[in-house]
């Protein structure tokens, strides 16, 4: 699906948080290549590259209207537009970094088997999923989708939570790796704005179905969701928004 840059990067600073502290946790000296899948934008693409300023950072993801946002970024980056529920480096890597991106891909299974299967000796796989699915932010996606005269055109687009349990990466991954660091972490978002909760979701998670639909259906199956949602989380006294989200990471080492 085509991505909006300006929408997703209305809530950047949030939004880059996971990805600062899933690098404090690679233990990695001096990579020589560096990937980034799902590079999206960039801004986190430019952490990897800016924490080490010697290796080939390669910026990898499907969509080019990110990556146009993307190649303003830095010149000392390489954006590479391709599908990463395929990609594969063309010889063993160094680092394999990943975030916010793999939960947009079916079959774990073979996904995480052939990426960490793709990792050199010593080398790492980092990883952030949300894990946020079964949260109100989201659930009411799919009440809203199901409740109105746009439910035969959204039901079908309605995907099953993507993120398995930590277990089921453990249990994966064990085997292939070295050394294994699986944890979660539930970050209080403190929003600001009018329903900042569907605008985090417009960005993602309900993208896709705003975009299976014409006006005047698309603005309001949007309102339909916006008042449910606002619902679910009210405006704090100082007129905040507090958004839980629960979010997943590995790092794997070979």
């Amino acid at each position: 699906m085509p991505w909006d840059p300006s929408q997703y990067l209305k809530f950047a600073g949030h939004r880059l948080r996971p990805a600062i502290d899933l690098l404090g946790r690679v233990n990695l000296d001096s990579p020589s290549i560096v990937y980034d899948l799902g590079a999206g934008a960039g801004n986190v693409t430019e952490l990897l590259a800016t924490r080490w300023p010697d290796a080939r950072v390669i910026g990898v993801d499907n969509s080019e209207e990110m990556l146009q946002q993307a190649g303003e970024r830095a010149a000392n980056i390489e954006w590479e537009v391709g599908d990463i529920g395929l990609w594969a480096p063309k010889e063993p890597a160094e680092l394999i970094f990943t975030n916010a991106a793999l939960h947009w891909i079916g079959d774990h299974t073979d996904l995480f088997t052939r990426l960490m299967s793709s990792i050199a000796i010593g080398g790492v796989f980092a990883v952030q999923m949300p894990r946020n699915f079964g949260a109100l932010s989201h659930t009411s996606i799919s009440e809203a989708a199901l409740n109105g005269p746009w439910r035969s055109k959204l039901k079908p687009l309605l995907r099953p939570t993507p993120v398995k349990l930590p277990s089921f990466y453990i249990d994966l991954l064990s085997p292939l790796a070295n050394s294994l660091d699986v944890w979660e972490t539930e970050y209080q978002q403190v929003l600001t704005g009018e329903n900042p909760i569907k605008e985090w979701t417009k960005g993602t998670w309900l993208k896709p179905l705003l975009d299976a639909l014409e006006e005047p259906e698309r603005s309001e199956f949007e309102n339909s969701y916006a008042e449910i949602v606002s619902k679910a989380y009210p405006k704090q006294s100082d007129g905040t928004t507090i958004f839980p989200f629960k979010r997943m990471f590995i790092t794997a080492q070979r």
